[in-house]
């Protein structure tokens, strides 16, 4: 499971020119599914995002989580984070798990993050989404959970 974080100022996806969901400072999580993962590995991700210190504290170091700091995270859905781009110009992604069985994951993801950390929106599993966000920093990082 690939998480790739960025800490924002605000972020919020739309989906027909409907906002579905959005947040004020935290976290933009952008979560592809690998054919791999479980709901163990789904917990182990959401465990290491709310603890992942990537906000500033008093000395401006990166001392403090999105729970210290009372943000948001905004889970989206994204299976191109998986694809195999070593060879040729078209990203292969058989390692992403098969749509059906992927949305299971990112729902129990979402469900589970929720019971967690209150300030949690979400897109729409496999829509076509418009994000928009406003990076801090910017900081971006890529966790990967096996």
């Amino acid at each position: 499971m690939l998480g790739l974080l960025q800490r924002v100022k605000k972020a919020s996806v739309e989906v027909n020119d409907e906002c579905v969901g959005e947040i004020g400072q935290g976290v933009l999580l952008l979560l592809g599914v690998e054919k791999t993962d479980t709901r163990i590995t789904a917990d182990k991700l959401i465990d290491k995002i709310l603890a992942y210190r990537m906000f500033s504290d008093e000395q401006h170091k990166m001392n403090c989580n999105v729970q210290q700091i009372d943000g948001g995270v905004l889970v989206v859905s994204q299976f191109t984070l998986v694809a195999d781009t070593q060879k040729g110009l078209r990203p292969s992604f058989s390692c992403a798990m098969p749509p059906s069985e992927a949305e299971q994951l990112y729902n129990y993801f979402v469900s589970a993050i929720r019971e967690k950390h209150a300030k949690i929106a979400a897109g729409i599993f496999a829509a076509d989404m418009q994000v928009s966000l406003v990076n801090d920093g910017p900081v971006t990082f890529m966790l990967k959970m096996d």
